[in-house]
């Protein structure tokens, strides 16, 4: 029986190494990586550009307590997501800190005026209508190729039925 006590302290240090080894290697470098996600998370400012982990980029435009508001797209849709769904911030503010006032502003933007650039030259414009006649061509010659190619399919039935 001797043999067997000396083998249980034993076996008790190999457990606690192994729980150690795990705790080393898997536990505390994914609670460090979660701590990071946090404060990237609780770092975020109106003017960032961010990815959601759907894959939606936008611009950040209002945030709150646990969620915030994207500007998406080329007619600026505004979407408000959990902090939680925020995968990375692509491009911080230019600003060093926001004031609270302004991160919790309404949603009463101005929208920016538009200006059209004017042709004022005429070899501008003879330019312009060149490359559109050229353009136009070049569809009007396509569209007979298919017209002439949807003929050719349409023959092919009609000859399958002549040789039955």
């Amino acid at each position: 029986m001797n043999g067997q006590t000396g083998q249980f302290p034993m076996q008790i240090i190999i457990l606690i190494g192994f729980v150690a080894i795990m705790y080393f290697l898997m536990i505390r470098p994914q609670r460090k990586k979660d701590k990071e996600i946090k404060e990237m998370r609780d770092s975020i400012q109106v003017g960032d550009l961010i990815v959601t982990i759907g894959g939606i980029m936008g611009k950040v435009v209002k945030t709150k307590d646990d969620s915030i508001v994207l500007q998406v797209g080329a007619d600026k849709t505004k979407m408000e997501f959990k902090k939680w769904a925020i995968s990375s911030v692509e491009k911080k503010a230019d600003r060093k800190a926001a004031p609270r006032e302004e991160t919790e502003k309404t949603d009463k933007e101005e929208p920016k005026k538009r200006s059209f650039k004017r042709l004022g030259k005429k070899e501008e414009t003879e330019e312009v209508k060149a490359e559109a006649a050229e353009t136009a061509a070049a569809v009007a010659e396509a569209v007979e190729e298919t017209a002439a190619e949807i003929a050719d399919a349409a023959e092919i039935p009609e000859a399958v039925e002549k040789a039955e």
